[in-house]
């Protein structure tokens, strides 16, 4: 099946040039307009998508050549377009970053770049790298030049200046804090914490998006044709099985599209919160994602209810899956960078501690018994005094060694974050009573 639609790649030759900022209230903009706007994220990421959903009233999935592979991306893009007037894919770090980078999805798909730069403190250099970029590789149309932080209109007359005619600058637009996203510590605050703030931003980005001539480059935009294989119906093989999952402003790291296979093969899926709530749903299994339990460690650890009931359904022998800031709360304490250190729920032996910087980071796959499930790291704490690991992650790129996984009983966990489309079987016996 052929789908027809423009679409426009936005990247960037570095992280922190502002792409979610200039996504968001690009979409915003458009969708002001009537504009039917369908927006995709490179890479694993949990945070910029809530961003870029509230920005354009539509679910935002990940893409990932590696983590979800080509067939998948295309069934995406390709259902996408069906009903969208535009499609936009935001990048990750730099165009050329990583094995995919973003400029291989932008390649694979023939979707045209336009380059999002933080201009500040350069002129005439932003020109030469922005044309360094274009022309670094020959499959790859880079349209244009977005010059954020651009400080006048005469800073502006500066790079348009250096900028071959082969390369125009689309748009230009000032510092403003008003319309700058919060951050925290693995990246921009969550939408659902900011929820009015950000509205009031998105409005204010948009308006700023008025006074400029975006409309016409994008009507400019060509039609991207996408293609696609049907999609496979995974076999039904958690008919009546009930998933309980953590779900509230501790535990939020959740792929949509690992919540449709669940449901596509059949499981009933209750969301609950450690935090707010006093016992499980009832439920034959149970997925803690990953999310912000630092944040919010008082109050985990003052729910003792909900604590219990965990330790009760780890001892029924029903299979839990626990990623990340789920794998932290297994654990017996959790001790913050301030030195706090709080009771978790204790279904694995070991401590948990929050650090300053990163720890084992990167795309990897978990080599699990029911079988390989690919995935990414990313956290800033560590876990000391647990049982030996069953197995480690295996890296996308790299010989060494990946993040512990461990067992007990029915409990599986690690720091891993797994994309459950890339094996649903695996995924199937992994929750299955």
């Amino acid at each position: 099946m052929i789908t027809s639609c423009p679409a426009l790649f936005l990247s960037a030759p570095a992280s922190g040039q502002g792409k979610t900022t200039v996504t968001a209230i690009l979409a915003r903009w458009l969708t002001n307009q009537g504009k039917k706007v369908r927006i995709f994220k490179t890479g694993p990421d949990y945070l910029d998508p809530q961003i870029l959903q509230q920005a354009c009233g539509y679910p935002v999935e990940q893409l990932d050549l590696w983590m979800c592979g080509e067939q998948y991306c295309r069934q995406r893009i390709q259902r996408a377009a069906q009903d969208a007037d535009l499609i936009l894919i935001e990048g990750a770090m730099g165009m050329f970053d990583g094995d995919p980078s973003s400029a291989d999805l932008a390649a694979l798909f023939g979707i045209p770049v336009a380059l999002i730069m933080n201009v500040s403190a350069m002129a005439q250099t932003a020109a030469a790298i922005a044309t360094g970029l274009a022309n670094f590789r020959t499959d790859i149309q880079v349209v244009g030049l977005i010059a954020n932080y651009c400080a006048s209109q005469r800073h502006r007359e500066l790079i348009e200046q250096a900028l071959p005619d082969t390369l125009p600058l689309l748009l230009t637009l000032p510092r403003n804090e008003e319309i700058t996203f919060p951050e925290r510590h693995l990246g921009l605050v969550q939408a659902s914490e900011i929820k009015t703030e950000l509205e009031t931003k998105l409005e204010q980005g948009a308006k700023i998006f008025d006074g400029l001539s975006a409309s016409d480059f994008l009507d400019s935009l060509p039609d991207v044709h996408f293609s696609s294989e049907p999609d496979e119906q995974p076999p039904q093989s958690l008919n009546g099985v009930t998933i309980a999952i953590a779900r509230d402003e501790a535990f939020s790291f959740i792929y949509q599209a690992n919540t449709e296979l669940l449901q596509s093969m059949g499981a009933d899926i209750r969301y609950f919160s450690p935090i707010h709530d006093h016992d499980l749903p009832a439920a034959d299994a149970l997925w803690l994602p990953g999310g912000y339990p630092e944040l919010h460690a008082e109050q985990l650890s003052q729910n003792t209810a909900m604590r219990e009931a965990i330790n009760h359904f780890k001892a029924s022998q029903k299979p839990i899956l626990a990623e990340c800031g789920g794998f932290l709360y297994c654990l017996e304490q959790l001790t913050l960078l301030d030195g706090q250190t709080f009771l978790m729920s204790g279904l694995l032996a070991g401590n948990g501690y929050m650090k300053p910087r990163g720890g084992c980071q990167g795309m990897q796959s978990a080599p699990l018994t029911e079988g390989e499930i690919r995935g990414h790291s990313h956290h800033r704490s560590a876990a000391e005094n647990t049982p030996d690991p069953i197995a480690f992650g295996k890296r996308a790129k790299h010989p060494a060694p990946g993040e512990a996984i461990f067992r007990d009983g029915k409990l599986t966990a690690s720091y891993l974050h797994l994309f459950f489309p890339s094996n649903p079987q695996a995924i199937a016996c992994l929750f299955r009573p």
